[in-house]
């Protein structure tokens, strides 16, 4: 017994001690974020479709991920990641690949809800999962997905942030 409680004596201030040189509070905090408006420049120019991104977001929304890409699976394929205001995630992706299979890897299998809704003058298909709800448009030539953890009113802000022209910041 005093063994232990000798080992407990030294063992116990140690880790105590630790615990103020550990980083700790709110992991929203620790999330990088990228500059995505060059990325977007160059994919316009690339892109067979109008390639959208967000314009006059706040500064609370934080841009976390950006590409590009031609691969014959997924075709010409943009993809923009986003933490909301509520430190959830929200991406935009776009492809000239049409069909269930883009929709669903998009959107983490979600399924659609049958519903729709105008946002502007876009009206969007609503999409509900496990992991990701979803908006879906589909037109001639391009499939635009805004998915993720966020709330629907938070895809819906982004989902009405989306133009198709020069970024303004």
């Amino acid at each position: 017994m005093r063994n232990l409680l000798l080992s407990l004596a030294v063992v116990v201030p140690v880790a105590g001690s630790g615990w103020f040189f550990l980083p700790h509070g709110s992991g929203g905090d620790h999330v990088k974020t990228v500059e995505y408006r060059v990325a977007t420049d160059s994919a316009r120019r690339d892109a067979p479709y109008p390639l959208v991104a967000p314009e006059g977001l706040g500064k609370d929304w934080r841009a976390t991920s950006v590409w590009y890409k031609v691969t014959e699976r997924e075709g010409k394929y943009w993809h923009l990641g986003f933490v909301d205001p509520d430190t959830e995630y929200v991406q935009i992706e776009q492809s000239d690949r049409t069909g269930r299979d883009f929709v669903d890897s998009s959107t983490q299998e979600a399924r659609k809800t049958g519903r729709t809704e105008k946002i502007g003058d876009v009206v969007w298909q609503r999409y509900e999962g496990e992991k990701y709800n979803a908006l879906v448009r589909e037109e001639r030539g391009v499939t635009t997905v805004v998915a993720g953890t966020a709330s629907d009113r938070r895809l819906t802000e982004m989902a009405a942030a989306l133009k198709t022209g020069k970024q303004k910041g």
